[in-house]
């Protein structure tokens, strides 16, 4: 079966939205309630974690839809080392050296096919 990417369900700027809404709502009860000013810190330090748990968020997308494409990238290389071995091709695993080459997992190769 397929590794089909599902779409992110978080709307990360909404979040941040959201967030900067609750600091700023946060900032004007504490200006009118200052006898309770320890726990308006408490709230709005708890609220600025959010700006870099989006961007972590984010960073975590763009790695896992990479790691997605490498994984895509390998598969059609095994696919293709499969035919090329059905096909008695000379040099069948050409396709899956390639591609661990061009992902990094081998050094580069000056010579091309063997």
């Amino acid at each position: 079966m397929p590794d089909i990417p599902q779409p992110t369900r978080i709307n990360v700027q909404e979040v941040r939205n959201r967030s900067l809404a609750a600091r700023e709502i946060v900032s004007a009860l504490s200006d009118a309630m200052p006898t309770i000013a320890d726990l308006w810190l408490r709230i709005n330090a708890a609220l600025s974690d959010t700006p870099a748990l989006t961007a972590e968020i984010k960073r975590l997308v763009i790695e896992l839809a990479k790691a997605r494409r490498d994984l895509a990238n390998l598969v059609a290389a095994a696919r293709a080392t499969l035919n090329a071995d059905q096909d008695a091709e000379s040099d069948p695993l050409y396709y899956v050296r390639d591609e661990l080459r061009a992902q990094g997992h081998l050094p580069p190769d000056t010579w091309g096919r063997r």
